[in-house]
C-alpha cells in the first residue's frame, strides 16, 4: 500500500512538471549562451549638470564668482568642464582650480612667457603631440583638457607624486608645487566643506585629508622629472 502511495506521488509530480514545461515557451539550445553573453541593460543617463548642478558645482560657482570675479555663467560652465575632465584624468578637481587660479587667475585668454596660454597655461611648443585637433587653445574646455592630460602624464611619470608633476609642470619650480598644494586646500575647503570640518581641529587631521585627497607619495621615492614645460 505504501509503495503504491509512493508511485501515486512520483506520478502526479511527473505530470505537473510536464504540464508547465508545456505551456512555458520553448528556449533554443544556444539560449544559456545567449544569456550569458548579453550585456547588461544600460544604467539610465544621470541629469545633465546643466540641468541639475550638484552642490559641489554649486559652491565653487558662487566662490569663482566672488573671489576671482568670474562672471557666473562662465563660473558655472568652467565648474562641469573641471568636474568632468578631472575626473577623466583621475585628479582632484581642487587641484586642477588651484592650478588655473595661479597660472591665470580664471583668465581664459591668458598669455606668458614662452607662449603659455588660457585657463592653465598651456605652452604649445613643448606639446605640439597633443594640440593636433585643437583649434583654439583658448577655449575653456581645450585648454582644461590638454592641461589636466599633461598634469596627469607627469604625475604618473613620477610615480604618482603629486608634487614632483607639479615641479614638472612648472619647469623645474619647487615654490611653484608648494604654491598650488597650499592653494588646493582652499578650494577643498569650498568642494568639501564637510570633510574639512571634521579635519580642522588638528596640523595632523588636516595632513591626513590632503593625503587622502591626492596620491601623494614619499616626494624622496621619486625625484622630479623637468620636462621643461615652460
Amino acid at each position: 500500500m505504501r509503495r503504491r502511495f509512493f508511485w501515486l506521488i512520483v506520478l502526479s509530480l511527473g505530470i505537473a512538471q510536464q504540464a508547465a514545461a508545456q505551456q512555458a515557451p520553448a528556449l533554443p539550445a544556444s539560449a544559456p549562451d545567449a544569456l550569458a553573453s548579453a550585456p547588461a541593460a544600460a544604467p539610465a543617463p544621470l541629469a545633465s549638470t546643466n540641468d541639475q548642478p550638484n552642490e559641489a558645482n554649486r559652491r565653487i560657482t558662487s566662490y569663482l564668482t566672488k573671489k576671482f570675479g568670474v562672471a557666473r555663467e562662465k563660473a558655472a560652465k568652467l565648474a562641469d568642464i573641471v568636474s568632468v575632465t578631472a575626473t577623466k584624468y583621475s585628479l582632484p578637481p581642487a587641484l586642477v582650480y588651484a592650478i588655473i587660479s595661479i597660472e591665470s587667475r580664471f583668465q581664459e585668454k591668458a598669455r606668458g612667457q614662452h607662449g603659455a596660454t588660457g585657463l592653465m597655461q598651456v605652452v604649445p611648443s613643448a606639446h605640439r603631440g597633443m594640440l593636433r585637433d585643437v583649434k583654439d587653445l583658448t577655449e575653456p574646455n581645450a585648454n582644461v583638457e590638454v592641461g589636466s592630460r599633461i598634469l596627469s602624464g607627469y604625475v604618473k611619470a613620477a610615480g604618482g607624486n603629486v608634487q614632483a608633476g607639479l615641479r614638472s609642470y612648472s619647469g623645474g619650480s619647487s615654490a611653484y608645487a608648494a604654491k598650488v598644494m597650499q592653494r588646493v586646500d582652499s578650494f577643498r575647503f569650498v568642494l568639501e566643506p564637510d570633510d574639512d570640518a571634521k579635519s580642522a581641529n588638528t596640523a595632523n587631521d588636516a595632513n591626513n585629508a590632503k593625503a587622502h585627497m591626492v596620491p601623494v607619495s614619499d616626494p624622496s621615492a621619486a625625484p622630479a622629472a623637468n620636462r621643461n614645460a615652460k
